[in-house]
């Protein structure tokens, strides 16, 4: 969960960690640098971009994205944001009447997390029949549901647009990228409009939209003009796993899965914040969408982005860290702008971090990059940018390992 932001600090500057590596090499200074520092950014940006072309070239690519995705310039909330929403900065009179109630204690250190609120809230109500407070729940939800549902400006989706534009040029004859994401917002799916891609996500491809797991087996192809011609896979088509649902998804009485405009928080088919997220996770549609992931995490000639994802969900967090100790051709590139102070003991980690960290420094193919989603989407090389001669040589300098 992201706690609430404190003193606004000073930029970390651009970065990355190869596996087994002891130093971070910084690949952007500023532009009154020395000579010296200017000429190791340019050496380390360049061994990025190598990283990057040889990844995207890798069979399967597959991209775990979190809040931090939707956080920045997009003006999408953080958790800190709809504690201040739903409960307030400091706690409303109702807030604190419905904490008492249920003796949680919104004085004591890390009470301020929604997720914890709901989860005790859930846990109070198993036992006790408390109108008051499921209609302060369902004042959370609703809360919930409008601010992850009204931030949305396209002219706002810049990154979203270069990072799918940029994943999405494989060839076509490659696994379609697979993206997996826990946000309700609707943020990749309108950048993937606005750049003229194609979304499949598991509903129909006609009005009302209804959700069935066999559409992720279908694909797009382009109709030939002659009979003759087999016709070819369209370009610009990715798969996309939303784990916890949808702003967009309702659940009707008889657990048909629709999609739907302002749903209710009653119909609404979330996983709202809670710790009984990994329960919820194995309940349709959902199962289908952690079913993918498990699946991705195993497939061989792998590449995992994991970009905005603070490895707090138990359930997401597991699989990536056995299949990097289980998956011997599996890349890991792990996108956060405080993975840095993160390592240093600045910021407070989890036992995933932790862990996470100490592999890349016993050499496992992880690599760490200190870049915020927006810095990282630049970084992505324009795959169909480069000349057949250009691609050959980066080829054979990755082969031979030279300085070409």
């Amino acid at each position: 969960m992201e706690k609430k932001p404190a003193a606004k600090k000073k930029q970390e500057p651009l970065a990355f960690k190869s596996p087994g590596a002891e130093e971070w090499r910084i690949f952007q200074v500023e532009t009154d640098a020395d000579r010296e520092s200017k000429d190791k950014a340019a050496s380390a940006k360049q061994s990025i971009n190598d990283c990057l072309l040889n990844s995207l070239q890798m069979q399967n690519i597959v991209v775990l994205a979190g809040s931090g995705t939707s956080l920045g310039s997009v003006d999408g909330p953080s958790m800190w944001d709809l504690w201040k929403a739903a409960i307030g900065e400091k706690p409303s009179a109702e807030a604190k009447a419905v904490a008492s109630t249920m003796n949680y204690n919104l004085d004591a250190k890390g009470a301020d997390n929604i997720e914890a609120f709901l989860s005790h809230a859930d846990a109070y109500l198993q036992i006790n029949e408390d109108e008051k407070i499921k209609q302060f729940v369902q004042m959370c939800r609703k809360t919930i549901l409008e601010n992850c549902s009204n931030f949305l400006k396209v002219e706002k989706l810049k990154g979203h647009e270069t990072f799918l534009h940029r994943l999405s040029r494989r060839r076509v004859r490659d696994p379609r990228l697979k993206l997996f994401t826990t946000n309700y917002d609707l943020c990749f799916e309108t950048a993937t409009s606005e750049i003229g891609g194609v979304v499949i996500d598991g509903f129909s491809f006609t009005s009302p939209r209804r959700y069935d797991p066999r559409f992720f087996t279908y694909d797009i192809v382009r109709r030939p003009r002659s009979a003759d011609d087999q016709g070819n896979y369209l370009e610009g088509v990715i798969h996309l796993y939303k784990l916890h649902g949808s702003v967009n998804w309702v659940r009707t009485n008889n657990d048909v899965i629709y999609e739907k405009s302002s749903p209710t928080p009653d119909e609404a088919c979330l996983i709202y914040p809670a710790k009984g997220k990994y329960q919820q996770s194995y309940l349709q549609p959902h199962l289908e969408q952690m079913s993918q992931y498990l699946a991705a995490m195993r497939e061989p000639n792998t590449c995992l982005i994991v970009v905005g994802f603070g490895f707090n969900d138990d359930h997401l967090s597991e699989p990536i860290i056995s299949a990097i100790k289980s998956n011997p051709h599996m890349r890991v590139l792990v996108v956060d702008p405080m993975i840095e102070s993160r390592q240093s003991g600045r910021t407070e980690t989890n036992r995933y971090w932790t862990e996470l960290l100490t592999l890349q420094e016993k050499g496992d193919d992880v690599w760490l990059i200190n870049a915020d989603f927006q810095d990282f989407s630049k970084l992505i090389p324009d795959l169909k940018a480069l000349t057949p001669a250009e691609k050959l040589f980066k080829v054979v300098k990755t082969a031979v390992g030279s300085k070409l």
